[in-house]
């Protein structure tokens, strides 16, 4: 999904009709739980123990049994129960990481974010934009950005921040989105491209303030994709039979069991030529640029950071470090820390990375840059 502005596969990767659901095979009631067992008490599931012992309704209403005698040596129960109380508490740790990891980021508190302890000074705020842009709660994602946006926004002590890009694009809306996001950020924004900022990637990166490139980063490929399948062929040489039962014709168009009509392709086509004519005045507003100068750039295709500088979609080849030194100066700002602005459960999942590392020299550098990020450089 690189060098690409795709579509939301529920939306536009099937844009007919949803297919079918597919139903689930009931699944078979445990014996022990489809009927309570002979003996089972109220109100609990059966577990196969035996009918209550009759005594023991005499010992309820009557005189209490007398108690058994206690055995004289009761370490190793003791022993017992500490190791098993370790192991238990053990579990409700790695239970309790396991939560924070998978715990969904919309979830999540960024009132205080866990970097905002480390920042007391003038410092510039690092986001990472890397991978997929899509709706995962990462900061590669509307919710993720913002979130991180937001904190550096209240935050008095964050005077800019700078992108570090290192995508190939993704689904279109959630880059319109993000490009919003970084267009109304009131503080200085910096760019600086790795080794891919393309598409929806740099429909974000467009309404910075500034761009910093390597020579041989990939920038630009603007331009829109939908991708329709046909399998029908194959599905008929396999003997597959579809039958769509659709409340207009065109229903189930792109649903991969015909080819679209010329109607459908029309119209689909014409879908794609509004979302680019979208992508073009976002690009054109942020670097102060014609939509026919971008609409000569939109080929789809990347250019080098050389050619990208040239061209006039990057403003400089430069270092991440580069990037920093601009944003603190169109802050007004002569000298300042940085930190990386993200949600804490990121370097949790960077830790335990490190603990599955063997290489001592990768170790390190792991740690350093975990060192950074949850610290001041």
């Amino acid at each position: 999904m690189t060098d690409q502005n795709h579509w939301p596969n529920a939306a536009w990767g099937t844009p007919g009709g949803q297919p079918a659901p597919v139903q689930a095979a009931p699944q078979p009631t445990p014996a022990a739980q489809a009927a309570p067992a002979p003996g089972a008490q109220p109100g609990t599931y059966g577990t196969g123990t035996a009918a209550p012992d009759p005594g023991w309704c005499a010992s309820a209403y009557g005189a209490p049994p007398a108690p058994a005698a206690a055995p004289k040596r009761r370490g190793w129960i003791v022993g017992l129960a500490a190791v098993l109380s370790f192991f238990i508490l053990g579990l409700f740790s790695i239970g309790s990481c396991t939560a924070v990891m998978t715990a969904p980021m919309g979830a999540l508190s960024y009132d205080s974010p866990s970097w905002a302890d480390t920042v007391t000074g003038d410092t510039v705020g690092i986001i990472s934009i890397d991978g997929t842009i899509q709706y995962d709660g990462s900061t590669s994602s509307p919710e993720g950005l913002k979130a991180q946006l937001d904190a550096a926004e209240q935050n008095p002590h964050i005077k800019a921040v700078v992108l570090r890009v290192n995508s190939g694009g993704g689904v279109a809306t959630a880059g319109e989105e993000m490009a919003r996001y970084v267009r109304d950020f009131s503080k200085p924004v910096v760019v600086s491209c790795a080794s891919l900022d393309a598409s929806a990637a740099y429909m974000i990166s467009s309404q910075a303030d500034y761009i910093y490139t390597a020579e041989t980063s990939a920038v630009g490929s603007i331009g829109v994709i939908m991708s329709v399948t046909d399998l029908s062929g194959l599905y008929e040489k396999l003997g597959i039979s579809v039958d769509n039962i659709t409340s207009a014709d065109a229903k189930d168009a792109g649903g991969g069991d015909r080819p679209l009509t010329e109607e459908e392709r029309a119209w689909y086509q014409a879908q794609v030529d509004q979302i680019n004519d979208v992508f073009i005045a976002t690009v054109a507003e942020g670097r102060s640029m014609t939509e026919d100068e971008v609409r000569a750039l939109a080929t789809g295709l990347t250019f080098t950071g050389i050619d990208a500088v040239g061209n006039g979609l990057a403003d400089e080849i430069g270092t991440l470090e580069m990037a920093v030194e601009k944003a603190a100066s169109l802050a007004g700002v002569a000298d300042a820390d940085t930190v990386y602005l993200q949600d804490s459960s990121s370097d949790l999942g960077r830790l335990l990375d490190i603990m599955g590392t063997e290489d001592e020299a990768t170790v390190t550098d792991m740690l350093k840059e975990l060192e950074d990020r949850v610290g001041l450089e």
